[in-house]
């Protein structure tokens, strides 16, 4: 079946500023129109696109919510990240030119089309568009770079501290709730991102709820004591 594709003007969205520059002039702003090519509905639990697959664009989440993963030597997904509206996935696929990690809706999502050489075409015009570019793939260096020194030297709920305030934040910088947010994961996918089992991340939420730092009801998670989460981030010891 043909994916669902409708054109969409990017000076529209309501997403822009989190998606796009800020700042560009109304021609500039025309260019990047051209650049969406389509958008794709994504049902839940449908691949977006799969480790191994010729890489030809990025795609800027419209709604929705992804899990990156890889398939590890036994067989079961490892995985690698999870990607909210508003943030750019497929990053991965520039370096080989193919993509390294299947990406899965954990609900059902929406995705702009952004062809990669119409990026760099376009960004050789919009020297703004190329600059937010290199932005986007340092950040995303930076939170892997982040995830890695988190599994190297973490305790469990320290781990999953970290994990919660870098949600909470992430969404809150969409105009979310600083306290309250909905797990579109479940809790082993949590742990397959934190290096824990199951048991491990379950038996920990009981504790932050025991110590009345969080409140849980199924998936939703209101955090009641965001300072202590930090602290316990914060207690790592330093690499220098």
């Amino acid at each position: 079946m043909k994916p669902e594709v409708i054109k969409v003007a990017c000076s529209n969205c309501n997403l822009r500023e989190l998606c796009m520059p800020m700042g560009l002039s109304e021609n500039d702003l025309e260019r990047l129109d051209d650049l969406v090519a389509t958008r794709r509905k994504i049902k839940k639990g449908t691949t977006l696109f799969s480790n191994g697959e010729k890489f030809t664009s990025l795609y800027a989440i419209r709604t929705g919510f992804f899990k990156t993963c890889l398939a590890s030597e036994d067989g079961r997904d490892q995985v690698t990240g999870f990607q909210m509206a508003g943030e750019i996935i497929g990053l991965d696929g520039i370096v080989n030119d193919q993509h390294s990690c299947d990406a899965i809706a954990l609900e059902d999502a929406e995705v702009c089309v952004m062809p990669f050489d119409r990026i760099e075409e376009i960004s050789r015009e919009v020297t703004a568009l190329q600059h937010h570019v290199h932005k986007i793939m340092s950040r995303e260096i930076v939170r892997e770079h982040g995830v890695m020194l988190l599994l190297g030297s973490m305790r469990a709920e320290e781990r999953l501290a970290a994990f919660l305030l870098n949600l909470v934040q992430r969404l809150h910088s969409r105009g979310f709730s600083q306290s309250e947010l909905v797990l579109r994961m479940t809790r082993e996918e949590i742990g397959s991102y934190l290096g824990l089992k199951l048991e491990t991340v379950s038996r920990t939420f009981s504790k932050f709820v025991d110590d009345g730092i969080v409140e849980v009801k199924q998936r939703h998670v209101r955090i009641l004591n965001a300072e202590a989460l930090q602290q316990m981030v914060n207690a790592q010891p330093q690499c220098h």
